[in-house]
């Protein structure tokens, strides 16, 4: 047996490196079973020699997570080896046994014994368990405490599940604005980037700061228009957005490479999210650090965001005053975009004319073309026609209108059908 050292210096219990046999077996089976009636029946033999702040070395444990016991080899130590320390507080905290949990803690388990690097609390955060999260606070534990990567328990709490837990640590006195100490992120942050709605909710209830930045330079509503997302997913993190923004969240806050939450959200092809940062006066031409407006990210992502149907943000930018793409750059937007053919529409109705040439049929593979054939056989077309009348008119009222338009029409009472038609409703097809 070795022996562990805690934070404070004092020696700690032996750490258990005996063979996969008798009661350690039997000890670390339990733990990890939650058995609750072998973990008391072990820890009430004195002969066992086993307590409930034994340390296990877990780092060469095959398939532990399995119940397999194979404590690790005797064997040398070396300057590469590293200690992976574990407790049956941690085990128990971590899958949510609050029977064995509470067992330990009675029989005189330290609440706060951190040989791992992290405490139990940190553990039932992560897991996460409500109940042993209870339990572990009120047996004292600390929800300040850090663990080695410089988190506290609240920072630990990035699942929907982990709102109660949130909840007790503030509480139990948690601070809503400690940070991590690498990223330097705030709970607000962490939760923000996760999409976690209730848990933005609580911590702005609880006071966190709106506009604290992390070590990127991000606030909490640049992380969650930053957080790459699913389909399935905008709408939570529209409604992080929407909730930090009506709290106040500065909306052109950039972030250390100039980012701005437009330009952000343009990269995760967020519509709703960008439509709710133009309609509360968003910059739409804003330049990031490399010259990049919010359309031209959108334009990048494209390609790689069909799901998130990119064209909606795209249409959102230009009728809010983006600044078009310079005419003689569409050939290579549509090398780019060709897949999203809404895309095209979009950006070929902010235009009464664009030269066509026979370099944009080749622009296009054989295999989207026959996807598509109606549009981009329109979009063809145009190398030998001019656009319709209507179109005309719609790009002079537009041109007119330039910087207002939104603000005009909301105010005009327009058939449906025509206030569609001026704001790029597609049709599919290049009239």
């Amino acid at each position: 047996m070795g022996s562990v050292t805690g934070r404070g210096g004092k020696s700690q219990e032996p750490i258990c490196t005996r063979k996969a046999d008798g009661p350690a077996q039997a000890y670390w089976q339990a733990l990890l079973t939650g058995d609750r009636g072998t973990v008391a029946e072990i820890l009430s033999d004195p002969q066992n020699n086993l307590s409930p702040n034994a340390v296990f070395d877990t780092s060469d444990l095959e398939e532990w997570k399995n119940y397999r016991f194979n404590l690790r080899r005797l064997r040398l130590w070396s300057l590469s080896y590293e200690q992976e320390l574990t407790t049956p507080l941690h085990i128990t905290a971590s899958r949510g046994y609050a029977d064995c949990l509470r067992l330990l803690l009675l029989r005189g388990a330290a609440v706060d014994f951190a040989p791992g690097g992290k405490t139990a609390l940190h553990e039932a955060c992560a897991a996460p368990s409500t109940e042993c999260v209870r339990l572990l606070l009120s047996f004292g534990a600390d929800p300040e405490a850090v663990s080695e990567d410089g988190y506290k328990p609240l920072h630990l709490c990035k699942s929907p599940d982990s709102i109660e837990c949130v909840q007790q640590l503030l509480q139990h006195g948690a601070s809503v604005n400690s940070r991590t100490e690498e990223e330097d992120d705030t709970a607000l942050h962490i939760a923000a980037r996760h999409g976690l709605t209730d848990h933005v909710q609580l911590l702005l209830r609880y006071g966190a700061e709106l506009e604290a930045k992390n070590e990127e330079g991000q606030t909490p509503l640049n992380a969650a228009c930053a957080q790459p997302h699913q389909p399935q997913d905008m709408d939570r993190y529209y409604r992080v957005c929407q909730l930090l923004v009506e709290s106040g969240a500065s909306i052109n806050a950039a972030d250390r490479d100039r980012q701005h939450p437009l330009h952000l959200a343009c990269k995760n092809a967020n519509a709703q999210v960008a439509e709710l940062l133009l309609a509360r006066g968003a910059n739409v031409n804003v330049m990031n650090y490399s010259g990049n407006t919010a359309l031209h990210n959108i334009l990048q992502a494209t390609a790689y965001k069909l799901e998130h149907h990119p064209e909606l943000v795209v249409r959102a930018l230009l009728n809010y005053g983006a600044i078009r793409i310079w005419p003689g750059s569409l050939l290579k937007v549509l090398r780019y975009c060709h897949v999203c053919p809404r895309v095209i529409e979009a950006l070929m109705n902010s235009y009464d004319h664009v030269r066509i040439s026979e370099d944009w049929v080749e622009a296009v593979p054989a295999e989207v073309v026959q996807k598509y054939p109606r549009f981009y056989q329109s979009l063809f077309s145009l190398e030998q026609r001019p656009r319709s009348l209507q179109h005309l008119a719609r790009c002079a009222l537009r041109t007119f209108l330039e910087g207002r338009l939104l603000l005009v029409l909301s105010q005009l009472h327009l058939p449906s059908a025509l206030h569609r038609f001026l704001l790029l409703s597609f049709e599919d097809v290049l009239y």
